[in-house]
């Protein structure tokens, strides 16, 4: 099993992470990234669980279709206990309703079960607990910033002093803003079950989803949707902090931010599905920026609410996952140079100018805003920097970044020629058409037979497999049959492809990063390796929690998931793999 066997729960404005025990570990309020007030997935003390006496096994299982999450657990006394977790998430009055709240239901199926129910939180991530107040039927748990409470119809006295009761009725736990709630716990938790479950079931129904590998696509999908901050159309690249690449590695990473690059990637997997509502979300999002950024420099990451400070800081108070911190709040990547950025913002936002789906669709006016950005590119594409990668303690002309400036180019191109701006196609075209060039000639090693991670360099990345996903290259190309074949042979660890195999700031790199597994993936299939490419995916999917997630890598000796979970990359590539190899629903039926 692996150590991540977490079941995610959430509605577009928090989420929590449930371990097979049936305990949350991980929860943030008031919304993705704030404190985390339950904490014990880096070592901290805040927890929200149901411990049964004598418990002798755990299982997990998601309700079909949906974010609802189930968790059996039995005693060695053959009693057994479910509980149902899930955060409320239904249209209300025409509106969507995710409030920063999660329900637990807590059901006797056999016996005399014996449960504690202990709820601790903690504030000045990991410094301290709550202080807490009780009420007729509520604990609140007391902070400035992450104040909430809890309304139960479980006897309060128990709860309050974590005393072990025979549970002899389904009890109901909705934790949720320091307000008092009116209704019955036990009614309004079953009124929201239903109408949670209801509501994800009819989002996932309208997926396009290919015949081949469903269930892993709309597990994939739900998991993708759970990721993004509904109120702004920010995406997160995973929902924790600091979960190490490996063992002792130090490289701990706070992801509960927006990276363009992974929010781009989310959601072009997400329209491949038809899910419309989180272009429409994210479209806002950038435009944003870009009206902020007014042709400048933009940065590669954002707070979910378009927060540029994000200050790193390891305040020292969680010992980290499994005691291997440091735990990092802030994510220095948002002071980095990364001119891939440009790239992504227009490939992001190029769907709005053709799309007819769409409510509003981008005309003129924001063309030329986005014009500022392909100027950007232009300027920035033979020019150093930190690279997708994120290197800390060097820079270079990285081959990603140019193909990706590349895209700007060729993107705002194509959008002008659809909008009659003959002229200004033109325009972007033969700059496009310059970058190009360049990239050929400098990024082209022929010694090696393939294109290197850098302008001049010798050393493999797989990141520029990436250049037939986003047409720079068209599959067949001789060169980029070459790459993917040297790839192949020296960044392939059984199924798993690396990133990199040089040192870096950190030494050299121990797990393989799943998302280069997955565009390797891609590229094989685009090559017509397609045989190759399924037995490397159906090896991926093996990989999986018992739930259906990934995390962002996996050490190929032992096939543990290692690093931030779960990571958007990863769940992007289960459903573009998918929609790649799987056959047309003609050809099943």
């Amino acid at each position: 099993m692996n150590n991540l066997e977490l079941g995610i729960i959430g509605n577009g404005t928090i989420a929590a992470l449930i371990n097979a025990a049936g305990e949350i570990g991980w929860f943030c309020l008031p919304r993705l990234d704030g404190e985390p007030v339950f904490n014990t997935l880096l070592g901290g003390r805040g927890r929200f669980s149901v411990d049964l006496a004598g418990k002798k096994s755990c299982r997990q299982i998601y309700e079909r279709n949906t974010a609802i999450l189930e968790t059996i657990i039995e005693a060695e006394d053959g009693s057994v206990i479910k509980i149902t977790d899930f955060a409320p998430r239904f249209t209300d009055r025409s509106r969507m309703f995710r409030p920063a709240s999660i329900v637990r239901r807590i059901e006797p199926l056999r016996g005399q079960p014996r449960i504690c129910i202990r709820i601790d939180a903690e504030t000045g991530r990991g410094k301290s607990l709550m202080p807490t107040r009780r009420g007729v039927s509520h604990i609140s748990f007391l902070d400035d910033a992450a104040a909430f409470r809890i309304t139960t119809d479980a006897p309060l006295a128990y709860v309050a002093q974590q005393t072990e009761f025979v549970l002899d009725r389904t009890v109901s736990l909705v934790l949720g803003p320091d307000d008092p709630v009116s209704e019955s716990p036990g009614n309004l938790a079953l009124d929201w079950l239903a109408r949670t479950r209801e509501q994800w079931q009819d989002w996932s129904r309208r997926l396009a989803t290919p015949p081949k590998w469903q269930a892993a696509v709309i597990r994939a999908a739900i998991t993708l949707k759970l990721c993004v901050y509904e109120e702004t159309g920010g995406i997160v690249a995973a929902l924790t902090t600091s979960i190490p690449e490996h063992a002792g590695s130090s490289r701990n990473w706070d992801y509960r931010y927006c990276w363009l690059r992974d929010a781009y990637f989310t959601v072009t997997a997400l329209n491949r599905l038809s899910a419309m509502g989180t272009l429409e979300r994210y479209l806002a999002y950038i435009r944003n920026i870009v009206a902020r950024t007014r042709g400048g420099h933009i940065q590669p990451v954002y707070g979910i609410a378009l927060e540029e400070a994000l200050t790193e800081e390891i305040p020292g108070h969680l010992p980290g996952y499994r005691g291997m911190g440091p735990v990092r709040f802030g994510n220095q990547a948002a002071e980095h140079v990364q001119h891939d950025v440009y790239g992504h913002v227009v490939l992001g936002a190029a769907q709005a100018f053709l799309d007819e789906r769409l409510l509003t669709k981008a005309g003129r006016m924001e063309f030329e805003h986005f014009e500022a950005v392909g100027q950007r590119a232009y300027e920035v594409y033979n020019t150093p920097d930190a690279g997708i990668w994120e290197y800390r303690g060097r820079e270079a002309v990285h081959t990603s970044s140019a193909i990706m400036c590349w895209a700007a180019c060729d993107r705002l191109a194509r959008i002008a020629r659809a909008l009659g701006l003959m002229d200004r196609s033109a325009f972007w075209k033969a700059r496009a058409k310059e970058i190009h060039a360049a990239v050929m000639q400098q990024a082209w090693n022929e010694q090696r037979q393939a294109f290197t991670g850098a302008f001049g360099g010798e050393a493999l990345d797989a990141s520029v497999l990436l250049m037939a996903e986003i047409g720079f290259l068209p599959p067949m190309d001789p060169k980029f049959r070459a790459t993917v074949a040297r790839i192949d042979e020296e960044l392939r660890v059984g199924t798993h492809v690396f990133r990199y195999r040089v040192a870096d700031d950190f030494g050299l790199p121990q797990t393989a990063f799943t998302a280069c597994t997955f565009w390797h993936i891609d590229a094989l299939a685009r090559s017509g390796e397609l045989e190759k490419a399924q037995e490397i995916f159906e090896a991926v999917l093996a990989h999986r929690t018992q739930l259906g997630l990934l995390s962002e890598d996996v050490d190929p000796s032992t096939g543990e998931l290692w690093g931030n979970f779960p990571q958007t990359y990863s769940m992007v590539g289960i459903i573009n793999a998918a929609a790649r190899l799987s056959p047309e629903w003609d050809d099943v039926i």
